[in-house]
């Protein structure tokens, strides 16, 4: 009789966990922005659990009987372990039961039987997961991260209830969509500015058009005139473009930090020779003093090379009255903590910049002289896609400058060895 028991007992825990993965499913896949694929790893954990219920009935000393000739079944952990996004199982008292490698990877203080709050500080997280444990009822949260990089998490919280009407174990998966985030804010961005930059380019050229359909249609030298400033002005937006696309890729990717050996010397050398006709035809002196043979970071080389082609290109535009530029690569200590740090120093001995436009600069459109930087095509983003770069590279832009003395743009990331 007991033994009879406790297989009933058995076949109805199977039953209602299954119905259970049959309603979260139905859950997962109605609930608004969810994908199939979350209802289905939810599903699979649920049925994974129920698959470790004992099959049939127990003997009657208590042992369970062998398992079926045709080999072990897979594990719970196996099951969890399988599923491609980040997953956490806890307990009734929100400690961790289990968890794969992906979790491990987004939330790296995972430890088994710890309390959850000891790995992950979310209060909004939490709490959300006190509801779904209270209600029963599956909820979809988004939260951010700003340790150790920013990052925007979408988590998926569902519940499985014992034979009691308890919750048994919350099941937590969550998604990285900090991707998706930052390409809906890159094209809010991308429209708000360019809209508002190109509008003065495109008056012009519209108004040159009209003035060379009308009074100056058969006036040859007002005809090529409006012509090279309507080029000029095509230029200017053509270079807008790129700048703005730029700068939106790189913020796409401001999370990923580049991870190739680079040697700031070869880079340097090239930014050099590439802008050495510029520096010439301005009667600009450019020197470099390279004062390691060889100068290692983790990087993205053709951003290195953006990083640096701004700063030199600005040294020579806005620096040739004082006839000389140079370009220092060095190691230095690290102001906090061991090892060292290559600094790239690009010095111009022109008018300098004010202090208070100084914190400024890397402000998207900030100009400090707006008629003179047009002038030189200047999209007022350069020092902005070179502070993402920086940034990217988990480095810093040091800016200093005395009026009348010049300027010095110094860039420092960690150094190899």
């Amino acid at each position: 009789m007991g033994s009879n028991t406790t297989i009933l007992h058995q076949l109805w825990a199977r039953r209602w966990l299954l119905l259970a993965s049959s309603l979260v499913l139905a859950s997962f896949v109605l609930w608004d922005g969810v994908s199939l694929w979350h209802g289905l790893a939810g599903w699979a954990i649920i049925v994974g659990i129920a698959g470790l219920l004992p099959q049939g009935g127990a003997h009657d000393d208590g042992s369970l009987p062998p398992q079926p000739a045709d080999g072990p079944k897979p594990s719970f952990e196996a099951l969890v372990s399988a599923i491609p996004d980040p997953v956490i199982v806890l307990d009734a008292n929100l400690a961790v039961r289990h968890f794969n490698r992906h979790a491990r990877d987004l939330v790296p203080n995972l430890r088994v039987s710890e309390a959850l709050t000891f790995a992950l500080r979310v209060p909004e997280l939490i709490d959300a997961i006190r509801l779904a444990t209270e209600s029963g009822a599956s909820r979809l949260i988004q939260y951010a991260e700003r340790v150790p990089v920013d990052r925007a998490v979408e988590a998926q919280i569902s519940t499985i209830a014992g034979a009691a009407g308890k919750t048994d174990f919350v099941v937590i998966v969550l998604r990285d969509v900090t991707q998706r985030q930052r390409v809906e804010q890159m094209r809010v961005d991308f429209v708000a500015n360019a809209s508002h930059e190109l509008r003065t380019p495109l008056a012009s050229l519209l108004g040159f058009v009209e003035t060379l359909q009308g009074p100056a249609r058969n006036d040859a030298a007002a005809r090529e005139k409006f012509l090279d400033i309507m080029r000029a002005q095509a230029n200017r937006m053509s270079r807008l473009i790129d700048d703005l696309l730029s700068l939106s890729r790189i913020e796409l990717n401001a999370h990923v930090r580049p991870d190739k050996p680079i040697d700031l010397n070869i880079v340097v050398g090239h930014v050099a020779d590439t802008l050495a006709p510029l520096a010439e035809d301005r009667g600009v002196a450019l020197t470099i003093d390279k004062r390691l043979p060889a100068l290692e970071v983790l990087g993205e080389r053709d951003e290195l090379i953006r990083v640096f082609e701004n700063l030199v290109e600005n040294a020579i535009k806005y620096g040739a009255s004082g006839g000389k530029v140079e370009i220092t690569l060095e190691s230095q200590p690290r102001a906090r903590g061991k090892g060292a740090e290559a600094v790239v120093t690009v010095r111009d001995y022109g008018p300098g910049i004010e202090a208070e436009h100084v914190p400024r600069l890397t402000e998207r459109f900030y100009r400090v002289d707006v008629a003179k930087s047009r002038e030189k095509g200047g999209t007022g983003l350069g020092l902005a896609i070179v502070k993402h770069i920086v940034a990217r590279h988990r480095g810093r832009l040091v800016i200093e400058s005395v009026p009348g003395e010049g300027a010095a743009f110094s860039v420092r990331i960690d150094q190899l060895g």
